[in-house]
């Protein structure tokens, strides 16, 4: 195969350096115009041409009325898309935090910044999947007109109202012109909880202060006393043995317990067998979340998404509007709690949340990864099912099938 002569591909290299910048100069300018024509606009456009070709060839005069009727049609829209607007828009939503199904009320306001007359616009507003329109009228000159608007709340999300857009266009739909207007406001509504006593806490409390079986050369609860060796820190020598036996000696400590709580929250779709046991086990989260932030201990919480935010209550709650059904990103459920907690504290309470598609063996997959002096609570949460606690080879398993049933189930762990 021959190869490409060096003074072509020259060649072909300084046509493409001076090609490619106009095609991007022609595509930047055309772009703009060719976005204004909606696709039933194309569709228009698309008739007439194909119309306006048969009447030339066949010289039928139906398709050549159809032709001018259809481009003509076009032509005109294209007086609707002038004129500048010069709005001023604010959104506003009340309260920025809601529980699933509560009331949350939206508010716009419109207002003429310009000096001119504006004319009657369609104003358009995104609320989370859906759209609201409104019709403005003409307005004056810093005049303001106000569209108040509800927003659904019937599902646990983070809904986006906004950015607002004017629409120009003519009435049939063939062009349209808009043109954004202020910053989109977040809404979150927070997934059901239930308020769990102080006492709740108790399974991390009872940890505070407990010695483990892992010594150390620093800690507070004395073990033994053993041989200096170099290196060893000398404020730990004790002097009477040391004198006594002449050699040097050192404590050894058992290394205490300090509350870290590690929640393993499993978001896959498949191991849930509805949407609304999956809002339960999101819900029997955050409830229990919620009052351990509110208890000062030291937590995090891990789904497949990665780690939520557990600086505050409203924090965590916020995360948690975001939680989604996800795919099988991690081979196992092993796999996936290994990954997303090797750079947490080491955990003195272990949580598992999990849908009722898990079994036993999956909760005591992950139980595997965190050492015996680590005390570990799987929650299966079976939509309807009696609430029971049992135990599982050192796995205490935690049968939720009603958010209410929460608040005495803890007190049974802690009892």
């Amino acid at each position: 195969m021959s190869r490409v002569p060096e003074s072509v591909t020259r060649f072909l290299t300084a046509v493409g350096a001076l090609v490619l910048p106009v095609v991007r100069a022609v595509r930047r300018a055309v772009l703009p115009f060719l976005r204004v024509v909606t696709p039933l606009g194309w569709l228009v456009l698309g008739l007439g041409l194909v119309a306006f070709v048969l009447s030339a060839i066949f010289g039928w005069q139906e398709f050549t009325y159809l032709a001018a009727v259809l481009l003509a049609a076009v032509v005109v829209s294209v007086f609707f898309l002038f004129g500048r607007a010069s709005y001023g828009v604010l959104i506003e939503l009340n309260p920025r935090r809601v529980v699933v199904g509560d009331r949350a009320m939206g508010r716009m306001l419109v207002s003429n910044t310009g000096a001119r007359n504006l004319p009657p616009t369609r104003m358009e507003l995104p609320v989370g999947r859906g759209l609201a329109e409104f019709q403005l009228p003409s307005m004056k000159p810093k005049e303001e007109h106000e569209e108040l608007f509800a927003v659904p709340t019937s599902k646990r999300a983070v809904i986006v109202a906004g950015p607002s857009e004017s629409v120009r266009g003519d009435q049939l739909g063939l062009l349209r012109r808009s043109q954004k207007w202020a910053d989109p406001v977040d809404l979150f509504v927070h997934p059901r909880t239930v308020r769990l006593a102080p006492s709740a806490a108790g399974l991390v409390r009872d940890l505070e202060g407990q010695v483990s079986n892992k010594i150390t050369n620093n800690d507070i609860a004395f073990h033994a006393l053993r041989p200096y060796v170099p290196g060893d820190d000398r404020r730990y020598v004790h002097w009477r043995t040391s004198a006594r036996i002449g050699q040097l000696m050192v404590r050894q400590f058992q290394e205490t317990r300090r509350s870290q709580v590690t929640m393993i929250h499993a978001s896959r779709s498949d191991l849930y067998a509805s949407e609304e046991e999956f809002e339960l086990a999101v819900s029997v989260t955050a409830s229990i979340a919620a009052q351990i932030i509110r208890d000062g201990t030291q937590m995090n919480v891990v789904s497949e998404a990665g780690m939520w935010r557990t600086q505050t209550v409203t924090a965590m709650l916020d995360a948690s509007c975001r939680v989604e059904p996800a795919g099988r990103e991690f081979a196992t459920l092993r796999g996936f709690a290994r990954e997303r907690t090797k750079r947490l504290p080491a955990p003195s309470v272990v949580m598992i949340v999990g849908g009722s598609r898990m079994t036993v063996a999956d909760f005591r997959s992950v139980q595997s990864l965190f050492g015996q002096d680590t005390s570990q609570v799987g929650f299966h949460i079976v939509e309807g099912a009696e609430p029971k606690i049992s135990a599982v080879a050192g796995l205490t398993m935690t049968t939720v099938g009603d958010l209410s049933d929460l608040p005495s189930l803890v007190r049974g762990l802690t009892g």
